[in-house]
């Protein structure tokens, strides 16, 4: 977790979790390396437009940027708008132009930690076959869905192989944007039994086939659906940067026979 400190010490903090050099951060941000270390050593102030060049030149997510900007006395310049503010209509738009073009098959919008904001009929339909209904207005957590011991995983055949995947993939968020709460997310879903022993297995199965599929049963029905992860190309706000579109594909003509049908009966 990034811890909340001045602006030297975070700056450093990040390059070094980029594995950079300061010779390698001073070429990328065009600046001296002297100029760089007096940064750092908190010699030097910076300016509000070399926060902003450091931050970019670190590939770093625009909240961090704010905290960034904050940590050398500098206003925020990102805004954290929420979806469904009148400015993100068009936004809105297109997710559920997304989301109603994967029909009849499953799609959802996400936020960064894996927090249900819309989903399509073809999830809906997935998840009330798997699990029953939802409350109305329930919040999901999919991560939680997913790695936790009672939701989806007593009809997930290869629980193991997609947790161990996805995990690796929080892991990395944490170390790209270095939250609190990403850190919290992580934490959350290693505590739940089985992960951490699953995490320490000695080799990785070997997966036949170009993608892992998640692999349901339940009853006599036998689903298996690859996914795509889907973000806004050029986003200019910490909500639309931390979104996620995920699709579900099937991976056989049994799955897609299946997930037609359950369409056709609405």
């Amino acid at each position: 977790m990034m811890r909340e400190h001045g602006f030297a010490a975070r700056l450093r903090e990040w390059r070094q979790r980029r594995g950079w050099s300061q010779l390698d951060l001073a070429a990328r941000a065009d600046i001296s390396q002297r100029h760089l270390s007096f940064l750092e050593l908190a010699r030097a102030a910076p300016s509000r437009d070399m926060v902003l060049r450091l931050a970019t030149a670190l590939d770093i997510p625009l909240r961090q940027h704010n905290a960034m900007l904050l940590a050398a006395g500098f206003a925020p310049v990102w805004q954290e708008t929420d979806l469904g503010a009148p400015e993100l209509a068009e936004v809105r738009h297109a997710i559920d132009f997304i989301l109603a073009q994967q029909e009849p098959f499953p799609a959802v919008a996400v936020d960064r930690h894996w927090n249900l904001l819309k989903a399509n009929d073809g999830a809906v339909r997935l998840v009330e076959f798997l699990v029953g209904p939802l409350a109305p207005d329930a919040k999901v957590n999919l991560a939680d869905a997913l790695v936790g011991p009672d939701v989806l995983r007593p009809f997930l055949l290869n629980w193991a192989d997609v947790v161990s995947y996805f995990i690796r993939s929080v892991e990395a968020d944490a170390a790209a944007d270095g939250r609190s709460e990403t850190a919290a997310l992580l934490e959350r879903l290693l505590a739940y039994e089985g992960v951490r022993p699953l995490l320490k297995a000695a080799a990785a199965s070997v997966i036949a086939g170009p993608v892992l599929p998640m692999h349901f049963r339940k009853g006599e029905v036998s689903l298996q659906l690859f996914t795509t992860i889907a973000t806004l190309g050029t986003p200019q706000d910490i909500t639309l940067q931390e979104l996620r579109i995920e699709s579900f594909f099937p991976m056989n003509r049994e799955t897609a026979l299946v997930l037609r049908g359950w369409a056709a009966k609405k």
